[in-house]
């Protein structure tokens, strides 16, 4: 076993709890399926959010997904001019074999942030 680190971004539709809620869930989602892992595996995660969402913390839905264990925690991205607005950004790192080859996860319009990557699309 061996220290992984994934990255992901999913849009969020509007600044909501429902909208932040549902985004960060379904990415999470997609992280640990992709990846073959479970919230055991995770050591933590650091979450962001565009300054344009303040409506809810990322991390209220990774604990409803199991993460009540591990460290979370949620900042806000530079706000850089041109940048894609309403986008919740996470950084997982966990333990997986020897040989894992991670899949980073972009979903929606986030995957415009990372057309280099084949695993995000």
């Amino acid at each position: 076993m061996r220290l992984y680190a994934l990255r992901g971004a999913a849009g969020v539709d509007e600044n909501t709890d429902t909208s932040i809620l549902a985004a960060t869930t379904e990415l999470m989602y997609e992280l640990l399926e992709r990846n073959d892992l479970g919230p055991s595996d995770v050591i933590s995660c650091l979450f962001t959010l565009t300054p344009d969402l303040d409506a809810q913390f990322p991390a209220v839905a990774a604990r409803e997904l199991g993460f009540e264990h591990v460290p979370l925690i949620c900042a806000q991205e530079i706000d850089v001019a041109g940048a894609m607005p309403r986008v919740v950004r996470v950084l997982m790192h966990y333990h997986a074999p020897n040989g894992h080859k991670p899949q980073h996860v972009y979903l929606g319009r986030a995957m415009a942030l990372r057309t280099d990557l084949d695993s995000a699309q």
